[in-house]
């Protein structure tokens, strides 16, 4: 019986020790929280540290995990803060057209 491997990609924020907010993607996502907290995760992250796991969502492919990091990095801090705490009628307050 043949078994096939499913890549997990992980999107994640983390809170910096400044209170900042930073957003990446990972197929490890203990391994690269621990690189980040040892000074090694990010030129951002190094001189914050420590950093917190705030919040993480998975995907299939990496590139879908990129695209959703693309898109939560062109978000306020409001609409990012809304997002870590599930607060989902915010976040859709914050998605209308403001035009």
């Amino acid at each position: 019986m043949r078994t096939e491997l499913v890549e997990v990609w992980y999107l994640y924020i983390l809170k910096c020790s400044d209170g900042s907010l930073y957003t990446g993607v990972t197929p490890d996502l203990p391994r690269r929280i621990k690189a980040h907290n040892d000074g090694n995760g990010g030129r951002y992250t190094c001189s914050r540290l420590p950093v917190s796991l705030v919040y993480s969502e998975h995907y299939s492919t990496k590139s879908d995990g990129l695209k959703r990091e693309l898109q939560i990095k062109g978000w306020s801090r409001v609409k990012k803060e809304a997002l870590i705490i599930g607060n989902v009628s915010k976040l859709r307050e914050l998605s209308k057209d403001k035009s």
